[in-house]
């Protein structure tokens, strides 16, 4: 994000500080409790969403070198992801082509060549069959027509797109859109380097999942004795991208800058930044820290879902902290009683703690409770309010997609 644009956006959020006030989406609707258990819904959505959409596979960090590689099956296509020789980004069905067996099952890991458990044809990193094993008795193989099924991919803006389908379009600019685009990639994702990996599987739809990282309506009550200490609840701008958004919050040290020159203010210090990619990744920036999350349905149980939080370093995006200001960074034994005065400078320890044991423990565990709540058939609806518009947007964006009217504006009484 431009520097111009941080100062914007901070300028916004001091002003909703100021005067008590947050972004304003003009109504309240409601949302039909069945779009968490209506199981004719939830295979549209599989279709249209995750075997007929480019899916976010990580970082260009999570592929650092030639020879990396990474695997997943969270959408339904077994995935080998690598970076050949040449430091080309590849995503291959993780198949070997004589039975269909996984060449590895390693979720990552560093290697140049794949050989199938099963009979040891191997395979480059680029797809090619290499070789056959006793080629002479299995017979004659035309090797150059044999390699691994390639999928459309791409790396753009640091990130790591692929097309579930082998004939898929994958145009990430048109996906994005321009703006966005060009939002995104001045953050310089690229040089953000992978830490670690949580995964979530919890009984909860996969857009409750979503909702969650929607709004902040929620900090100062679910989370009054930890994110509430350290952001301002209630407080939030936002900006949409066409099927995208962004959502900016404000940490307790965005007061500091009060009294500090405007170009020397700084967004992921001054708060955490949430962009929402369609239909499934969460994207959030807090200092010098960067964490994906990607949430995928359960194909067999539609009120369960599964979150993969991947957890990067982003030094890049922050000014050089001050040896006073590393003195003051949190660990996991003050990450709730941060010094406000000190950019809050995230260790990994403590990004861990932020997003599995607050997401999983308080927002997902609330989030199982609405799951029972709509599968008791007892409910109608729930209401999104005026303070939360990325939520209005999600669901309009996807009933949208599958051809489906709008929410319904709610009106009392």
């Amino acid at each position: 994000m431009k520097q111009t644009l941080q100062i914007e956006v901070i300028k916004e959020l001091l002003d909703y500080i100021d005067h008590q006030r947050t972004v304003d989406a003009g109504s309240v609707v409601a949302n039909p409790a069945s779009s968490y258990t209506c199981e004719k819904l939830a295979a549209r959505e599989w279709d249209a969403f995750f075997q007929n959409h480019p899916q976010v596979l990580g970082c260009s960090g999570d592929l650092p070198k030639p020879g990396s590689y990474m695997t997943t099956d969270d959408f339904g296509v077994p995935i080998l992801a690598t970076r050949d020789q040449n430091g080309k980004f590849h995503a291959f069905v993780n198949a070997c082509r004589h039975r269909g067996a996984q060449l590895t099952s390693s979720p990552r890991g560093e290697q140049n060549r794949f050989s199938c458990p099963f009979h040891a044809w191997t395979y480059a990193a680029d797809g090619r069959l290499l070789g056959v094993r006793a080629v002479e008795q299995f017979g004659a193989i035309d090797k150059s027509c044999n390699g691994l099924i390639e999928l459309p991919s791409a790396e753009q803006y640091g990130l790591l797109f692929v097309h579930p389908q082998r004939d898929g379009v994958l145009d990430v600019d048109g996906l994005l859109g321009a703006e966005f685009a060009s939002e995104l990639s001045t953050w310089d994702f690229g040089r953000c380097e992978y830490q670690g990996e949580s995964v979530l599987d919890m009984p909860l739809n996969w857009k409750i999942a979503n909702d969650t990282f929607g709004e902040v309506y929620h900090f100062t009550s679910l989370h009054k004795n930890t994110l509430a200490n350290l952001l301002h609840g209630d407080v939030a701008t936002y900006k949409e991208y066409g099927q995208h958004h962004r959502l900016c919050l404000a940490s307790k040290y965005i007061d500091v800058m009060r009294e500090q020159p405007e170009p020397t203010w700084s967004l992921p210090m001054a708060g955490a930044i949430a962009y929402y990619l369609f239909p499934n990744t969460q994207i959030v920036i807090l200092n010098q820290m960067m964490v994906l999350v990607r949430i995928y349905p359960n194909r067999k149980n539609i009120g369960q879902s599964l979150s993969r939080v991947s957890h990067y370093s982003a030094a890049h995006m922050v000014p050089q902290l001050t040896e006073v200001e590393r003195v003051s960074k949190l660990s996991s034994d003050n990450l709730y009683q941060p010094d406000t005065s000190a950019p809050m400078a995230f260790s990994l320890s403590a990004m861990t703690e932020l997003f599995v044991s607050t997401v999983e423990h308080e927002d997902y565990l609330m989030g199982t409770k609405t799951q029972i709540a709509a599968n008791s058939g007892k409910i109608d609806h729930f209401l999104f309010g005026r303070n939360e518009p990325a939520l209005h947007h999600f669901h309009n964006n996807y009933r949208s997609a599958l051809g489906m009217p709008p929410l319904e504006e709610y009106r009392a009484g």
